[in-house]
């Protein structure tokens, strides 16, 4: 997440990472109802959240700056992940990065890629749920001092990788979504939302058939109105009700048979200060009337520190994040009819 001015037909403030160990599951019937999917959702665990968080977060990424070495290495660490997953590109086989030419930022950033996998629908191959997360962070400073940005996105990052995983072993027992997943990892969000501004101006899915977007950036922490143990079981939610009135009340349901987090609405209201709506990756979808869910802890005493480091998540609140996250997936991916999209942006 990111404090620097950009242009989205808008003047907007840009906003705000071991390999796997699959749990084994006995395969069952074919069943995809929300219900089926509670052995998938328990195989999204602490423990893989928190070895591959210590890596993407670490000294060696250099603070996955846009289109440097660091950044580089977190993109190739994600692509080794799908891999071994078996989770495939949807661009072309062993091809899970979308290049950005160096020509489509400005202020000397160099050429990145977003790094995109996929899970085809098995009914509905054309609708695609985008699940998205920034992997870029901020870099070093001036005297090489990382910023590990293990919150900013790092957390978001590593929630797709074990959503993902849940959706393979899904698919792999024959209950794999209806509609098909993009897992979505942006780069230059810190710069301006680059990375989902080139995605949606050049889809590699029709946006047409984009049914919505659930954005991540931010999930493992808590912020200073959360303090305390009767406090602290939230995640703030933004935009679900903005353009589809289905997908919030969708969201509501899953979270109140499953999760059961307070889900914090302070930062959606529409004369919110913070603007957080404009600001992460979820917006470049909603400003193309794709339904928007923007999963968010609030801003923290660490965030765009050195100091925002991995030995600070907060992984057990984390992992019932992502599990929320999950399910509204799973939902979404294999309810008869798409959800209506009856607001206005």
């Amino acid at each position: 997440m990111k404090n620097i001015l950009v242009i989205l037909g808008v003047s907007i403030f840009s906003a705000c990472g071991g390999s796997h160990t699959s749990t084994e599951i006995d395969k069952n019937s074919k069943d995809v109802s929300i219900e089926s999917a509670v052995k998938y959702a328990e195989s999204i665990t602490t423990k893989e959240l928190k070895e591959n968080l210590y890596i993407i977060a670490g000294d060696e990424y250099e603070g996955r700056d846009t289109g440097e070495p660091g950044q580089k290495k977190a993109a190739e660490f994600l692509k080794t992940q799908y891999k071994k997953m078996g989770v495939p590109s949807p661009i072309a086989e062993d091809d899970y990065f979308q290049e950005i030419p160096e020509t489509y930022f400005s202020g000397g950033i160099k050429a990145s890629e977003n790094v995109l996998a996929y899970i085809k629908g098995s009914e509905k191959p054309n609708e695609i749920i985008v699940l998205s997360a920034h992997y870029d962070h901020v870099g070093l400073d001036g005297e090489g001092n990382v910023y590990n940005g293990a919150d900013d996105d790092g957390s978001g990052t590593v929630s797709l990788l074990e959503i993902a995983e849940a959706f393979k072993m899904a698919k792999k027992n024959g209950q794999g979504p209806k509609r098909s997943i993009l897992f979505l990892h942006v780069t230059g969000e810190e710069k301006g939302l680059y990375g989902s501004r080139f995605y949606t101006e050049n889809p590699v899915f029709s946006l047409d058939e984009t049914v919505a977007n659930l954005n991540i950036d931010m999930i493992g922490r808590i912020d200073k109105a959360h303090e305390g143990d009767d406090k602290s079981n939230y995640i703030y939610l933004i935009g679900s009700d903005r353009l589809s009135t289905e997908l919030h009340a969708l969201s509501e349901e899953v979270n109140t048979k499953f999760t059961k987090l307070d889900l914090d609405y302070t930062f959606n209201a529409k004369d919110d200060p913070n603007r957080f709506y404009f600001r992460s990756d979820h917006y470049n979808f909603a400003k193309h009337n794709i339904p928007i869910i923007f999963y968010f802890n609030g801003v923290h005493e660490d965030y765009h520190k050195i100091s925002d480091t991995a030995d600070k998540i907060e992984y057990e609140l984390m992992t019932k994040r992502v599990q929320l996250i999950f399910y509204t997936a799973w939902e979404l991916a294999n309810r008869e009819n798409r959800i209506v999209v009856d607001g206005t942006n």
